[in-house]
């Protein structure tokens, strides 16, 4: 069983040392970053908080603030953060995509594992979205890993993005707690599972999709007080353990 999970940390501009408090209650084997650092001394902040929170970095690069983090108890087969298409006027994505194996019960699991930030205009995430996924499966072909993507979507569950990713992949949140809220659900059964804005939670665009193959045993946030959340960050983070059924495994 492996435990991934994404958050969004704002270019680390916020309380970091609360934020370090919330990836350490993640309890992450691989950790999905969206606005990593990018400004000048980009690399020495990065170090400092994968030294802070017991991690390793994986994957991702300057451009696009996208990264995989490892714990220990993975193995890094392949990391490596690809610049997505350029759309003039618009800002440079780019996604971050690890292969890792993780040994339970004797079994080696593979899985390869994109963290992922979309735009905020929708014809260019859904060009990116599909980018994306090609170069997860492409990976996860090579490797034979179960391909996972976990990310910053800037778009609501029902949009086109979430169509397509959920006509390939498993919605984490959705396998766990049930379908989608009706339309005219009340305000609390909308909210369900909402990310942004971390002091008061309205959307869910924060998620991670689990590939064919693979079971989605639980899924939830950090086990911190509400204030460390409100002082890390501007979203919530999220965490899925997923497990590859036996059929599946390499």
């Amino acid at each position: 069983m492996l435990r991934v999970a994404t958050y969004n940390v704002r270019g680390l501009k916020d309380d970091r040392k609360a934020l370090v408090r919330v990836i350490r209650a993640l309890r992450p084997d691989v950790l999905c970053l969206q606005e990593a650092p990018r400004l000048p001394g980009w690399r020495r902040e990065r170090r400092a908080l994968v030294r802070a929170a017991g991690l390793s970095v994986a994957a991702g690069g300057r451009v696009g603030g996208t990264a995989v983090l490892t714990a220990p108890a993975v193995r890094l087969l392949h990391g490596r953060g690809h610049r997505l298409r350029w759309f003039p006027g618009l800002e440079w994505r780019s996604t971050a995509l690890a292969v890792v194996e993780k040994t339970v019960e004797k079994d080696r699991e593979r899985y390869a594992v994109c963290s992922a930030h979309l735009d905020l205009l929708a014809g260019a995430r859904l060009r990116h979205a599909a980018q994306i996924v090609a170069l997860l499966e492409r990976a996860a072909g090579e490797f034979g890993a179960a391909p996972v993507l976990a990310g910053d979507l800037n778009e609501i569950p029902g949009a086109p993005v979430w169509r397509l990713l959920g006509g390939r992949y498993t919605d984490c949140f959705a396998a766990v707690r049930g379908p989608a809220p009706r339309i005219g659900a009340d305000e609390d059964e909308s909210r369900a599972g909402a990310t942004f804005p971390a002091r008061d939670p309205r959307v869910r665009i924060d998620a991670i999709f689990a590939g064919p193959g693979l079971t989605v045993v639980s899924y939830g946030g950090a086990a911190v007080p509400a204030e460390d959340l409100t002082a890390a960050s501007d979203h919530r983070p999220v965490v899925a353990e997923i497990a590859r059924t036996p059929s599946a495994r390499a």
